[in-house]
């Protein structure tokens, strides 16, 4: 595996970790249905929490910064995957977790709410 991948798995692995020290029940973590993925899927006593997960090693860029409009449509189009496939009756949310520094001593900074499903507008 590459480096850039080792950091990125030690990045989720401290943001799975500090979910379930938050009390998040994690459902998947890196769950993939063809071409789309989730970072993390997380279950609260009432919510879906999927989490997009940013790692970097230094405070020059905001991690979530890299969490773009594109990025959005993917996230919600593999929510809705994941949601259909195992049929999950529950409203979701989504977060973002920025991963920053080093294993391990690692800075989390979790945002909760982060964005919200674009609404659709159809011309007729």
């Amino acid at each position: 595996m590459a480096e850039h991948n080792d950091f990125g798995k030690a990045g989720e692995d401290a943001a799975t970790e500090y979910l379930k020290s938050k009390g998040y029940r994690i459902r998947h973590v890196n769950w993939r249905r063809g071409h789309l993925e989730l970072d993390i899927v997380a279950e609260t006593d009432d919510e879906l929490i999927v989490v997009e997960v940013k790692t970097r090693n230094g405070r020059w860029d905001a991690p979530e910064d890299a969490v773009t409009n594109t990025k959005i449509r993917h996230i919600i189009a593999a929510t809705d995957a994941y949601i259909k496939y195992f049929d999950v009756d529950l409203p979701a949310r989504f977060d973002i977790i920025s991963v920053i520094g080093n294993a391990p001593d690692f800075e989390i900074d979790h945002i909760e709410d982060a964005f919200y499903p674009p609404v659709n507008t159809y011309r007729r």
